[in-house]
């Protein structure tokens, strides 16, 4: 039951509607003061009278009934208490009824929802820095979807410009066929840094190199059959890893395939008298909105990413119609996206207030920065890896009789990176750490993977419960039903803010007081009327903890 809704339903505020109360309705710092407050200070001016005295007249307009068992007025707030044995019973109810949908919601029926996320570049290593952006696309893909919406998971591959020139002048200079497929990635980047290498004392290469990139847009037989082998090897190579994190796409279209769709572009810009002559270059001056010039077409008659970012968006509200577009990028490029929107919105495109840029914090290893040019970089299939073996290494410490341990270090590992990813606030820089990911008693996805392995455990002795009653529940068993009714709602809060570690946050918030509760309450010792209860209350922690974790895009194994 949507507890906020029914006393907003209660309220006759003159010229206040019920969505408005709905949103005012706070969580007071303490509970014995009541479980949601109504504060009552912009009141003030409109009936020109102290929020004390405004709040005491509501406080005595509203009348209890079985739900709301008090109502007060305490220093200009009106505070609600719901009957605890109330809300137990209708929590339970519908997490133990809908299982696996609890949370879920219709609110985006008929809305299309285009998600711009992981975006790997062809032929190039996938490394930890591209780990925000897929599994922070995924999970707002995951939201999204579970929330009603249509999502439409976009892969934009970089596919396209004069590394693809380099590559194929490395690969016809020191690689050969047998290498690389054997290889994979891993080769053709070994060539990539090769090139960059010899570059330096060789500037021939760098012309070699442009020149096999205009072999590819004209067309050129041979160079064109190299770049879709580089392609294909990469999105086989990277399969391997969106399907160890559950990471799905609906459209793979890459740079490429906007090659043919920015004509049209440049002729409407020139039509409407948004482009300018700059030293040869093509641009939009955005000089008034306070931005540099958005550069269209390089004095050499080259597009740039913006060129094809316009292009993308256009292709996107009329192939999808979207609701909304977001772009999981790093904040890093800001000022790209700022340029992006505006030339949109000067072009008249009155949807270019729903693009929306999520941008994120970068991801690093303890031992420093990356750069694909020289070679020390950090790929993602090895710190995942690394985590799935030391998962195993602790899981087989605590637990050396456990059977299927390759298959649950796997989960536990896998979750380890995702919600190592995920937990913090996504604009913050994350430093990566394997002894904090996999602490069994940090704020970690291994800390809640275990408080659900031990939830199954309770629940597989104590046995199925098919009746239970919601009486006198004691202060520990409420803690746990408030946090759990207030899932739905977080929810919502998280797709509105694009911010899924408020999800990782409250898993972690809810396996806490599961714990506690498990230490306070005797469950399988207690009495029977208490026993069947507490078993319910087990459920629907673990139904809970499990809908929130799928989200994140990380499983949960029944043993650890």
């Amino acid at each position: 039951m949507d507890f906020k809704r029914h006393i907003a339903k209660k309220l006759n505020i003159e010229g206040i509607g019920e969505d408005e109360l709905v949103s005012m309705l706070a969580l007071p710092p303490n509970t014995e003061m009541g479980d949601f407050a109504l504060p009552c200070f912009k009141f003030a001016k409109i009936f020109r009278k102290s929020p004390a005295l405004i709040a005491e007249e509501i406080a005595k307009s509203v009348p209890a009934d079985e739900f709301v068992s008090e109502v007060s007025a305490v220093n200009g707030y009106v505070n609600f208490k719901i009957d605890r044995d109330f809300w137990a019973k209708e929590t339970l109810s519908r997490v133990l009824s809908e299982k696996e949908r609890y949370g879920s919601s219709d609110e985006g029926t008929g809305k299309t929802v285009c998600i711009d996320y992981s975006s790997v570049n062809i032929a190039k290593p996938f490394h930890i820095g591209h780990l925000s952006t897929t599994v922070l696309g995924s999970s707002l893909y995951k939201l999204h979807k579970f929330l009603g919406y249509t999502p439409v998971g976009i892969n934009h591959l970089g596919d396209y410009g004069t590394q693809f020139g380099k590559l194929i002048s490395a690969f016809k200079r020191w690689g050969s066929r047998e290498d690389v497929e054997k290889g994979g990635l891993r080769a053709l980047n070994e060539l990539y840094v090769r090139f960059h290498r010899e570059a330096e004392s060789n500037e021939a290469l760098n012309d070699e190199a442009r020149s096999y990139f205009k072999k590819i847009e004209e067309g050129d037989k041979e160079s064109v059959a190299l770049f879709e082998w580089f392609k294909e090897l990469t999105l086989k190579d990277v399969s391997k890893i969106y399907k160890l994190l559950d990471v799905h796409f609906d459209s793979w279209a890459g740079e490429s395939f906007y090659n043919d769709k920015m004509g049209p572009v440049i002729e409407e810009l020139e039509e409407k008298g948004l482009l300018k002559e700059s030293e040869g270059a093509k641009i939009v001056d955005l000089e008034a909105y306070g931005m540099p010039p958005c550069i269209i077409l390089r004095s050499d008659g080259a597009s740039l990413y913006a060129t094809r970012d316009i292009a993308a968006a256009l292709y996107r509200k009329q192939t999808y119609d979207f609701y909304k577009c977001l772009y999981v990028v790093a904040y890093q490029q800001n000022l790209h996206f700022k340029q992006l929107f505006k030339v949109l919105e000067l072009m008249g495109k009155e949807w270019s207030k729903d693009l929306v840029h999520v941008a994120y914090g970068m991801v690093s290893l303890e031992e420093g920065a990356m750069s694909t040019r020289k070679g020390n970089v950090v790929y993602l299939e090895d710190v995942i890896d690394k985590c799935i073996q030391k998962a195993y290494e602790i899981i087989s410490e605590k637990n050396p009789s456990l059977s299927d341990k390759e298959e649950i270090a796997r989960t536990v590992g896998v979750g380890a990176v995702i919600f190592g990813a995920l937990y913090n606030n996504k604009i913050k820089d994350i430093t990566f750490s394997y002894d904090k990911v996999l602490n069994f008693e940090g704020e970690t996805s291994v800390y809640v993977q275990y408080t659900c392995a031990r939830a199954n455990s309770v629940l597989s002795k104590g046995g199925e419960v098919s009746a239970y009653e919601a009486k006198d529940i004691c202060p520990q068993e409420f803690e746990l039903v408030k946090k759990i009714s207030e899932f739905p709602e977080l929810l919502s809060d998280a797709l509105e803010k694009y911010e899924p570690s408020l999800i990782a946050r409250y898993a972690v918030d809810l396996a806490q007081i599961y714990n506690k509760f498990y230490f306070d309450c005797k469950i399988l010792g207690a009495e029977e009327k208490d026993k069947n209860f507490r078993l319910a209350l087990t459920s629907a922690t673990l139904q809970t903890l499990k809908n929130a974790l799928a989200l994140l895009g990380i499983g949960v194994p029944e043993k650890m």
